[in-house]
């Protein structure tokens, strides 16, 4: 058991979320003068919130981190919390982007992403791109070090990806795993239960759901439970958000509410009809990975556009 499952899911695991880190910080680095501000000037209504959440999360591809960045300007004072509602709800639909790039299913050309892209960050960093008179080649290089630093780490997630789903075989001949299964067609609230502590552990509600993908993919589950456990995925994102609200103001501790009252609303609105979400995704996707993914698209895009109507409610305003 140890060299068929744990090792090859720890070091996929490992692979994965390092992916999911280095593109995180590249693009952090890339858009970070400008997503502080950003925050602070457009979002004086929920919608303008909302789609300035949705572009940052997408740049930059963590809902936890715009959601502890707002966190940390509601306690600093520099952003009252009716503000904030928007973003919660932006930053929803901009994590779909990751979910959406690993369901086109371009697997095979990580590799060579990966070995193009780390080409171009390390050639940005050979002498002449920090030198007082820079020629246009080091320029363009010294541009592209970040975003090719991003596409590396995205090539990461997909090899991350590949080698999880080495244990397949093994997950299948193992009775723990064909219980679950078997417990999940029963009630697919298993599969929520699973992917929101899943997502709380490792904290990546985007690898979880990559595991689903890759499981549906080879038909080890069915699309429904890999819906079931994106749903959960999303309320385990939650817990970032929860822990770092700890020991701020009672506005930020709002902010991480909010949060994790829109993802639990969310799941528990959205549960019945998971198999209406199953039809859909499947009108506009064929293969299982594209399916889960369109299904979270859907999904956080209709449960936000559903809650936005509350945050111009007058109780809100007030706090």
């Amino acid at each position: 058991m140890l060299t068929a499952i744990f090792l090859p899911l720890a070091v996929g695991l490992s692979i994965f979320l390092g992916g999911m880190k280095v593109m995180e910080v590249a693009l952090h680095h890339w858009t970070g003068p400008y997503m502080q501000q950003a925050l602070e000037r457009f979002t004086r209504t929920p919608l303008r919130g909302m789609l300035v959440g949705t572009g940052l999360t997408a740049l930059v591809q963590s809902s936890s981190a715009i959601t502890v960045i707002t966190i940390g300007l509601v306690n600093a004072g520099i952003m009252s919390f009716p503000r904030t509602l928007g973003i919660v709800l932006g930053t929803n639909i901009g994590t779909c982007l990751t979910t959406e790039l690993i369901g086109l299913n371009i697997n095979r050309a990580a590799v060579p992403l990966l070995l193009s892209s780390a080409s171009v960050w390390l050639a940005s960093w050979l002498p002449g791109g920090g030198k007082r008179r820079p020629s246009l080649l080091s320029r363009i290089l010294l541009r592209l070090r970040y975003p090719s630093l991003a596409v590396s780490g995205f090539a990461c997630i997909l090899l991350g990806m590949d080698v999880m789903q080495v244990i397949v075989p093994a997950l299948k001949s193992r009775g723990l795993f064909a219980w679950f299964v078997e417990q999940s067609q029963e009630s697919l609230l298993w599969g929520i239960i699973a992917g929101a502590c899943l997502t709380a552990i490792i904290q990546s509600g985007a690898a979880t759901i990559a595991m689903a993908m890759g499981l549906a993919s080879v038909q080890a589950i069915s699309v429904e439970l890999g819906i079931a456990i994106t749903l959960g995925a999303n309320i385990g994102t939650c817990a970032t958000a929860l822990i770092a609200s700890i020991g701020g103001s009672k506005y930020g501790r709002y902010v991480a509410w909010a949060h994790t009252l829109l993802n639990i609303g969310g799941a528990a609105l959205f549960y019945p009809f998971i198999s209406l979400l199953y039809a859909a995704s499947a009108a506009l996707a064929s293969a299982p990975s594209g399916q889960i993914a369109h299904a979270q698209t859907l999904f956080n895009i209709a449960t936000s556009l559903i809650a936005l109507p509350f945050c111009y409610l007058r109780v809100f305003r007030n706090l």
